[in-house]
């Protein structure tokens, strides 16, 4: 089994564009790591980087113990899973799961017996004869993971291989995707910009902005404990809610940003805060912050201390989504559909001090 080991490296393009910057994490056997952030974040150069496609700049990759810089991507013993699938077009199914195999001179027996160990695995047996073009999206998806897998490899890397497939193919291709790893135990990169994705099928991620790894941790430590204002609106779906204030004591003055007029009610705007959680908030008395509250730990009650008027529902089966303005700024609420709330109605609610988020307003950096 595999580990990695990655020691500050950079990468950098013409002398100017650094596209990752300090990269350093160490990923153990047997383990799922998803890679996410938004476009041009550098998660897939890294994993280009793994591979041996891209030169490391800066910095060192060991691999198993061994440093593998200078090391040609084929002495790796890594299968990649392109995003586009990278499929040879005249080729058949049998002949592009068996095409690393051939290369490595295997006898064709051996070939035959392990294409056909994996084409069982993953329910594709009988389009073995087939091209691509004859195949769904789903299936040209199977065929680039078979070949991948008849490798026998010490990592495998994937590149956002399922943004090409309709959202219920996706949902089982994760599935597909999670027992083969369980199964064969090989350590897995995965490169997606979906946090659903992420945060479904890794044992830990690690979120990238601007080539910057801005946290690593599990998919629970990520949701409950974001490092940053980046990650706290990345992580979350339907997005976070975020709201400047300012710290008075044990609470915390949310800015209005309502137009001023006799009808605003300041005292809707004034959230207490849990002090046992924040300790250190003395260092913030008079200053303002970004105080952040999921759609979820926004609570509806009859007796809530804060209200505000249903602007947009969302049905989503057993849950709905609420958005109502609050303090001038669009609020998400995410609650069970077991009341039918509609666009135009009143609501009371409170915040869940337990589950709030705060951020210095300078920095982003979470207060601890």
């Amino acid at each position: 089994m595999a580990y990695i080991d990655f020691k500050n490296i950079y990468k950098v393009y013409g002398n100017k564009f650094l596209a990752v910057d300090d990269f350093n994490l160490e990923i153990a056997e047997k383990e799922f790591v998803a890679f996410i952030g938004p476009s041009g974040c550098g998660k897939s150069t890294m994993l280009r980087m793994i591979a041996g496609l891209e030169e490391i700049t800066a910095g060192e990759l060991w691999i198993d113990g061994v440093l593998v810089n200078n090391v040609h991507s084929k002495n790796r013993h890594i299968s990649m899973v392109f995003q586009n699938y990278a499929l040879y077009p005249h080729l058949t199914v049998y002949e592009n799961i068996a095409f690393g195999l051939k290369l490595q001179k295997m006898p064709k027996d051996e070939i035959k017996k392990q294409v056909q160990v994996v084409a069982e695995m993953l329910n594709i047996t009988e389009q073995l004869q087939k091209t691509p073009s004859e195949m769904s999206g789903g299936q040209r998806q199977r065929v680039a993971l078979g070949r991948a897998m008849v490798q026998n490899p010490k990592i495998f890397l994937m590149d956002e291989p399922l943004s090409n497939l309709d959202a219920k193919l996706r949902n089982k291709m994760r599935l597909e995707i999670l027992k083969l790893h369980k199964e064969h135990g090989v350590v897995t990169i995965y490169v997606t910009h979906d946090q659903v994705e992420a945060m479904t099928m890794a044992d830990k991620i690690v979120v990238l902005n601007e080539g910057v790894i801005q946290q690593i941790g599990t998919p629970l430590e990520l949701y409950v404990s974001p490092a940053n204002l980046f990650v706290a609106t990345f992580i979350g779906e339907p997005e976070i809610n975020l709201f400047n204030g300012t710290v008075k004591g044990d609470t915390v003055i949310i800015d209005n940003n309502a137009a001023e007029d006799d009808t605003v009610n300041d005292d809707n705007n004034i959230v207490g805060l849990d002090v046992s959680k924040y300790e250190d908030l003395s260092g913030y008395e008079g200053k303002e912050i970004t105080l952040g509250i999921r759609p979820e730990h926004v609570r509806i009650a009859t007796d809530g201390s804060l209200s505000a008027t249903i602007d947009l529902t969302e049905m989503r089966g057993d849950t709905q989504v609420l958005i109502a303005t609050f303090a001038g700024k669009d609020l998400d609420c995410k609650t069970d559909s077991a009341h039918l709330l509609r666009s135009g109605d009143e609501i009371n609610f409170y915040f869940d001090m337990q589950h709030i988020h705060l951020f210095d307003k300078d920095t982003g950096l979470r207060i601890k």
